[in-house]
């Protein structure tokens, strides 16, 4: 395979964000377009500490009505809206995003500075829609009512986080998971529509929206996700079908740059069905597609295997695991990275300075 780029998706079980930044940089250096804070401490377990935001909203209540995305996975509580509360009266604190990133973006800008992080690295920020939010802590009753407040919510933390450093310093993600994936991958009728056409609409539609809430000059990626809860998607897929119409519809629809879909590889799948609907994709030139093959469990072997398939189908893209690393053992991280580094065919050896990116690509 060419040498290639890799994208970090998320969350790193590590100390804080300054180890995560000196770890997975010092790892990985002149392969890394961007860098993730690691969503470190009460973040680490994706969107759970979350639920603090509707522990203590006065409309809300605790109700018995826990969520699981899958049989084994972490239970999630679950709220509704009080008696007597208006819908169109919720409003919803700062959700956190962006006071979370403005204190890791201090201890990036100064280990780049220092040169610990490569010059041409972003530092990027994760936020996660309403449809999942709401999916996961609100009540079926008032899922509905109280979504496009969320959705409100999320456009004010993007204008937030775009305020926390200079804008070519950043990059935001937007984490689409099995809210969307599980519902068009069972193609059951639903409140976002009767077919997974109209389903695939409805999402597409609320991405492309607060994709255009994202400032140009930051740059702007996908994250499509099964899910990874106690290492289990919430749904297997079939194949890429549904995630390459749901990329390039939100392509179609977004009036800026989109920088990168990240699209999750099963352990297993090495096969051609699974990656020839890659080659529908309908992207702008500017957008690359970043493919998570890389598994800890199978190491170099596996995930070469699964990348001589890809290219197959689609020629160019970078690497990367399925999901974010949160909640995997901290003791396998160092290992996760060197099989990166190796599949990328790039060892890095401590340097105090960094290449220029094209010299990798």
């Amino acid at each position: 395979m060419t040498v290639t780029n890799i994208h970090i998706v998320g969350s790193v079980p590590l100390a804080d964000a300054e180890t995560v930044f000196r770890t997975v940089a010092g790892a990985l250096g002149p392969k890394l377009p961007r860098l993730p804070d690691g969503e470190t401490g009460g973040r680490l377990n994706w969107i759970s500490w979350l639920a603090d935001l509707f522990d203590a909203h006065p409309d809300f209540e605790r109700v018995e009505r826990d969520f699981k995305v899958h049989e084994q996975a972490t239970m999630m509580p679950s709220f509704r809206l009080r008696p007597g509360a208006d819908p169109g009266e919720v409003g919803f604190r700062p959700l956190g995003y962006a006071a979370n990133a403005a204190t890791s973006y201090k201890t990036f800008a100064r280990l780049k500075a220092a040169g610990t992080i490569p010059p041409h690295c972003r530092f990027q920020i994760d936020l996660v829609p309403a449809h999942t939010i709401i999916r996961t802590f609100v009540h079926e009753d008032d899922q509905e009512a109280i979504e496009p407040y969320y959705d409100a919510a999320v456009r004010r933390e993007i204008d937030a986080v775009a305020a926390i450093a200079p804008h070519g310093e950043l990059a935001i993600q937007f984490d689409i998971a099995s809210a969307v994936f599980y519902r068009l991958e069972k193609n059951e009728p639903t409140r976002y529509g009767a077919t997974k056409a109209e389903m695939l609409d409805a999402f597409s539609r609320e991405m492309i929206g607060l994709g255009d809430c994202v400032p140009n000059d930051i740059e702007l990626i996908y994250h499509l996700c099964y899910g990874d809860n106690n290492h289990r998607h919430s749904i297997e897929p079939t194949d890429t079908a549904d995630m390459t119409a749901f990329a390039n519809l939100i392509s179609a629809g977004v009036t800026r740059p989109i920088q990168l879909f990240h699209m999750p590889v099963p352990r297993g799948r090495d096969d051609d069905a699974y990656f020839a609907p890659l080659k529908d994709l309908a992207l702008h030139p500017e957008t690359e597609i970043s493919l998570g093959l890389v598994h800890h469990t199978d190491a170099v072997v596996g995930t070469r295997n699964r990348i001589a398939t890809a290219e197959k189908h689609l020629p160019d893209f970078l690497i990367a695991t399925e999901c974010g690393f949160g909640r995997r053992d901290p003791a396998t991280i160092a290992e996760l990275l060197r099989i990166h580094a190796e599949v990328a065919g790039f060892e890095w050896g401590g340097r105090k300075t960094f290449p220029t990116m094209a010299r990798f690509r």
